[in-house]
C-alpha cells in the first residue's frame, strides 16, 4: 500500500517519447501513476513505427508527445498526461519548472540534452533516472544529488571522428567509404554548393591545372546528362585515384588502390542505365528507386561492381530528372531511399577501388544512418526497470536503488546485472564544483575561442556568463541592452590578456549558466605552444572528463552531423556509436569484463581501440556483484548522432 500511495501522489516528468518513451509511458500508466508530463521535440517518422508502438502510419509527421498522450488515454482515460512538443533546453523548462516534479525519467538520444537535464535536476534537487538501450543491451541508472554520482561524474566518449586525410585519400574500412559518399560526394552533388567540402573538384587535365580550373561538378549549360554523369564517375573514381597514386610515399606501406572508369565497367551501358524516363510518375520523392528500375529486389544482396555502377547512374539521373527542385538543399536522410541507394553504390565503388569488401544496401544504410537495429523487447525491459527504480526513489528508499545493466548473453544464468550506485565523484566539476584548469596562450587566444571551444562545446553551457573578479566579460540573454550586446561582442574578438579585465596565467575566471544554475571556476595556466595535431583547439582543459574518440586522435571530420555522430554495424560486443533514435543507449565505448576485481581493457573483449577508464574503487564494487566471467557495461553515452 505504501508504494501505491507514493505512485498516486507523484508528479513525474518524462523526457523523450520515442522507443523507450512509448514503453515507459504505457508502463507508468498501467502502474497507477496519475500525473505525467512528457517533453519531446520530435515528430513521428516512418522508421519509428516498427518499435514505437503507440504510433501508426496515420500519425507520421505529428508530435510524438501529443500522439503518445492520446494513445495512452484511450486505455487510461482517468489519468492526467501533459505533453510538450518542445526542446527540453528551451527557457520555459528552467529550474523552477523542474522543481515541481517528484522524479525525472530520461529517454533521451544525445549527450548534450542529457547533460542539460542532469544539471537542471541537480539545481532543482530532483532525482533523475537515466536509461538507454542498443540492440540487446540496455541500462538504467539512478542519480540522486549528494547520494549517488551524477550523470557527468564519469567520462563519456567523444563522438567518433575520422581524419580528413583518411576519408579523402586512404580509406581502410567500409565506414570510411560511407562517410566519403555521404558527407562529401552526396553533399557536393545535391547539397549547398557554397558549403566547404574536402572533395577534390578540379579536373586533372593538364589544361585545367591552374587555380582557376573549372569545377567538374558544375553541369554545363545544355550538357547531355549521360556525358555529365560519366564525367563525375570518371573524376571521383578514376582521376582522383590516379592523383592520389602520384604520391608514392603514401603507398609505401599500404595497398595501392586502382582507378575505376566507366569504360572499364559498363562500356556502352550508361546510355541504357541513364534512361529512367519510363519510371512510374509519383509525387512522393521517397518512393523513387533506382533498384526498382534496374530490377534489383533484395536489399540484403551484395551488388557487383557493375551493379553498383548501374545503381549510381540510375540514382543520379532520378535526382536530376525527378527531384531537380530539391538539388542544392538536400542533406542525407536515412529514410530517403534514393539517397541511401546512391550512397551505397558510391561507397561500394570506392571500396572496390581500395580493396575493401563490398556491403549490401541493408548494411550500408545501417552504417550511413548510424543505426544499431533496435530490439523492442529491450526497450520494454528497460522501461520496466525505470519504473521500478522510480518507485524506490518515491518511497525514499535510495539504499535499495540499483544501476541495472541488461546483457546480451547470460552471466550466472542472468541477463540483468544489478549494481549499487556509485558515490559522487569528488573531482566532478558539475556536482562537486571542483575547479578546472585551462592551459592556453593568453597572448594569442581570443575570448571567442574560449567560449566556443571550451564553454559551449566541452562544458555544454547554453547561456554562459563569464566573469573575472568583479568584471563581467561576456553574457548571453534576450533581455540585454544593445550597448551591452555590442560590448560583449567586442570582447569576443579580443585576446585574453587584452580584455578590460585581463586574463593571464595564474588568474581564475568564473563561468556560469543561468538556465542550468551551474557555476564553474577555471584556473588559467599560460602556455606558449601546442601540438597542432594532438591539441588542435590550441588549448587544453583539465578536470573535464571525456573518454577519447575510438577511431583516431587526429583532427578529423565527424561521420555524422549528430553528433552525434558516427556509425556502426560492427560486430563488437557493444557498438561504439548508437542510432540517432532514443531507443538506443548512450553507452561507454563498450563492455568491460571484470575478473576478480581486475580491470581489463576494452580492446581485450572488442574491436575498439579505446579502454574504458575505470578506477580501482569502481572496479572493486562491480566485482562484488560479479563472478570471474561476468560481463559488465559501464556508463552510457552516444553520438553522434541529432
Amino acid at each position: 500500500m505504501e508504494h501505491l500511495s507514493a505512485i498516486k501522489g507523484a508528479k513525474v516528468l518524462m523526457v523523450g517519447a520515442g522507443g523507450i518513451g512509448c514503453e515507459l509511458l504505457k508502463t507508468l500508466a498501467l502502474s497507477g501513476f496519475q500525473d505525467i508530463h512528457i517533453i519531446d521535440m520530435d515528430t513521428i517518422e516512418v522508421s519509428n513505427l516498427n518499435r514505437q508502438f503507440l504510433f501508426r502510419q496515420s500519425h507520421v509527421g505529428q508530435s510524438k508527445a501529443k500522439v503518445a498522450r492520446e494513445a495512452v488515454l484511450r486505455f487510461r482515460p482517468q489519468i492526467s498526461i501533459t505533453p510538450y512538443h518542445a526542446n527540453v533546453k528551451d527557457s520555459d523548462f528552467n529550474v523552477d519548472f523542474f522543481k515541481q516534479f517528484s522524479v525525472v525519467l530520461n529517454g533521451l538520444d544525445n549527450l548534450d540534452a542529457r547533460r542539460h537535464v542532469n544539471r537542471l535536476c541537480l539545481a532543482a534537487d530532483v532525482p533523475l533516472v537515466e536509461s538507454g538501450t542498443t540492440g540487446f543491451l540496455g541500462q538504467v541508472t539512478v542519480h540522486i544529488k549528494g547520494r549517488t554520482e551524477c550523470y557527468e561524474c564519469q567520462p563519456k566518449p567523444a563522438p567518433k571522428t575520422y581524419p580528413v586525410c583518411t576519408i579523402t585519400s586512404t580509406p581502410s574500412k567500409f565506414v570510411h567509404c560511407i562517410v566519403w559518399a555521404k558527407d562529401l560526394l552526396f553533399a557536393k552533388l545535391f547539397g549547398d554548393k557554397n558549403q566547404d567540402n574536402d572533395l577534390n573538384v578540379r579536373s586533372n587535365d593538364s589544361a585545367s591545372s591552374s587555380d582557376h580550373s573549372e569545377d567538374v561538378f558544375e553541369r554545363k549549360k545544355d550538357e547531355d546528362f549521360e556525358q555529365y554523369a560519366k564525367r563525375i564517375y570518371d573524376h571521383v573514381f578514376g582521376h582522383n585515384i590516379e592523383s592520389a597514386l602520384s604520391n608514392e610515399e603514401t603507398w609505401k606501406n599500404r595497398n595501392k588502390p586502382r582507378p575505376i572508369y566507366v569504360k572499364d565497367v559498363l562500356s556502352d551501358e550508361i546510355q541504357q542505365n541513364g534512361n529512367v524516363d519510363k519510371t512510374p510518375a509519383t509525387d512522393n520523392s521517397s518512393m523513387l528507386s533506382a533498384m526498382a528500375y534496374l530490377g534489383l529486389k533484395n536489399p540484403q544482396d551484395i551488388w557487383s561492381l557493375k551493379e553498383n555502377s548501374r545503381v549510381f547512374f540510375a540514382a543520379l539521373k532520378l535526382f536530376f530528372s525527378k527531384r531537380q527542385k530539391e538539388i542544392g538543399n538536400l542533406s542525407f536522410d536515412k529514410d530517403d531511399h534514393l539517397a541511401v541507394e546512391f550512397v551505397t553504390a558510391a561507397a561500394n565503388i570506392r571500396a572496390a577501388s581500395f580493396g575493401i569488401p563490398l556491403h549490401s544496401l541493408f548494411e550500408a544504410k545501417g552504417i550511413a544512418g548510424n543505426i544499431v537495429h533496435a530490439v523492442a523487447t529491450t526497450n520494454a525491459i528497460i522501461a520496466g526497470l525505470i519504473v521500478i527504480e522510480a518507485i524506490k526513489v518515491l518511497q525514499n528508499d535510495s539504499k535499495s536503488c540499483r544501476m541495472t545493466y541488461c546483457l546480451e548473453h547470460p552471466s550466472r544464468k542472468m541477463l540483468l546485472m544489478p549494481v549499487e550506485p556509485f558515490e559522487p565523484n569528488k573531482a566532478c566539476y558539475v556536482c562537486s564544483e571542483t575547479p578546472l584548469v585551462l592551459e592556453v596562450n593568453t597572448h594569442r587566444a581570443k575570448l571567442r575561442d574560449v567560449v566556443e571551444k571550451i564553454v559551449t562545446s566541452k562544458l555544454g553551457m547554453n547561456l554562459p556568463l563569464i566573469t573575472h573578479g568583479s568584471g563581467l566579460l561576456y553574457e548571453v540573454g534576450d533581455d540585454l541592452e544593445e550597448d551591452m550586446v555590442a560590448n560583449y561582442a567586442a570582447n569576443l574578438e579580443k585576446v585574453l590578456s587584452e580584455l578590460p579585465y585581463a586574463i593571464t596565467g595564474g588568474t581564475m575566471i568564473q563561468v556560469e549558466d543561468l538556465q542550468q544554475e551551474l557555476v564553474c571556476n577555471i584556473n588559467i595556466k599560460h602556455r606558449e605552444e601546442f601540438d597542432e595535431e594532438k591539441e588542435p583547439d590550441g588549448m587544453v582543459l583539465h578536470g573535464w572528463t571525456q573518454a577519447p574518440a575510438a577511431e583516431n586522435k587526429d583532427t578529423a571530420t565527424s561521420s555524422s552531423n549528430n553528433g552525434a555522430s558516427t556509425s556502426s554495424t560492427s560486430t563488437t560486443l557493444v557498438p561504439t556509436d548508437m542510432e540517432e533514435d532514443d531507443e538506443l543507449t548512450i553507452l561507454e565505448t563498450g563492455i568491460e569484463t571484470i575478473a576478480a576485481g581486475k580491470k581489463r581493457k576494452l580492446s581485450d573483449v572488442s574491436n575498439s581501440e579505446t579502454p574504458i577508464p575505470t578506477d580501482d574503487k569502481r572496479a572493486k564494487k562491480i566485482a562484488e556483484h560479479a563472478e570471474d566471467d561476468v560481463v559488465v557495461m559501464l556508463d552510457d553515452e552516444k553520438k553522434n548522432s541529432r
